[in-house]
């Protein structure tokens, strides 16, 4: 007599990894905290104490500034976010909880797809928090709501994209502390892009640097969709480098889960 082959649900399992990370989420608020507070710090840095000098090189003042640092502020927002999920990944690495899910009849995919759609909620929900308050503080966008539905599509590919880098990264890293380390500098490229300051005041090689960079597109996308300003050709050079980032990290992570 044989022994039925059991079949694997790969939706309904990353469904059940999905309501694990969530839970998670409610579990650590202060991670989903801090990952949050660190944008809302610098919008308030940005508008109130350097707003009116920056504002002035714009040709207006601090309520100008607002509105051109804000949606550089949300993209560090998702950046924020998504660093978390290599946290997250390299504490189920080190505390062996993967290589329990390795001996269960549960399909592989869905572990990490799990990590993937909790860390694009949670980015989500952080933009909204942010967006709030950049309202509260000065933030006036134009755009319809054709154009708010066009900003949370290319924010959750921007989400997408980058989390599995940071999925990546988490594998890769041998220690929590070092998950926490390694994506840092997705927090802090818009700073050398065009959200703060526009590119035509940097130095040469900078300027070069900062304009094919993939996070100037991003910004001036989302800056063009919620000012409702033409951008030209940068939402196709954007979502370029989100295929192109997200295929990379989906496929190094599955080479390092595989492994």
């Amino acid at each position: 007599m044989t022994t039925p082959a059991l079949t694997v649900h790969p939706l309904r399992d990353s469904a059940t990894m999905l309501r694990r990370n969530l839970k998670r989420m409610q579990r650590y608020p202060s991670m989903t905290a801090t990952l949050i507070l660190m944008p809302v710090v610098f919008l308030l840095l940005f508008v109130y104490v350097l707003g009116g000098t920056l504002g002035a090189g714009l040709g207006g003042g601090r309520a100008e500034y607002a509105n051109y640092v804000a949606p550089a502020i949300i993209l560090m927002t998702v950046m924020s976010t998504v660093q978390g999920t290599a946290i997250s990944i390299a504490m189920d690495m080190t505390e062996g909880i993967i290589a329990r899910f390795r001996t269960m009849h549960i399909a592989r995919v869905s572990v990490l797809t799990g990590h993937v759609l909790g860390s694009i909620l949670q980015a989500m929900f952080a933009v909204a928090i942010v967006t709030g308050v950049a309202l509260l503080v000065g933030f006036r966008p134009h755009a319809d709501l054709l154009g708010w539905l066009a900003t949370a599509g290319f924010l959750v590919a921007v989400a997408l994209a980058f989390v599995w880098l940071c999925v990546a990264l988490g594998l890769a890293a041998k220690t929590v502390e070092t998950a926490s380390n390694t994506p840092m500098p997705l927090v802090l490229l818009p700073f050398l892009g065009s959200g703060f300051v526009p590119t035509d005041s940097m130095p040469a090689g900078l300027r070069w640097f900062a304009e094919y960079q993939p996070f100037t597109p991003i910004i001036e996308t989302l800056r063009g969709l919620l000012m409702a300003e033409p951008v030209g050709n940068k939402p196709w050079i954007a979502l370029a480098w989100c295929a192109a980032i997200a295929l990379g990290g989906y496929l190094w992570s599955k080479r390092l889960y595989n492994r």
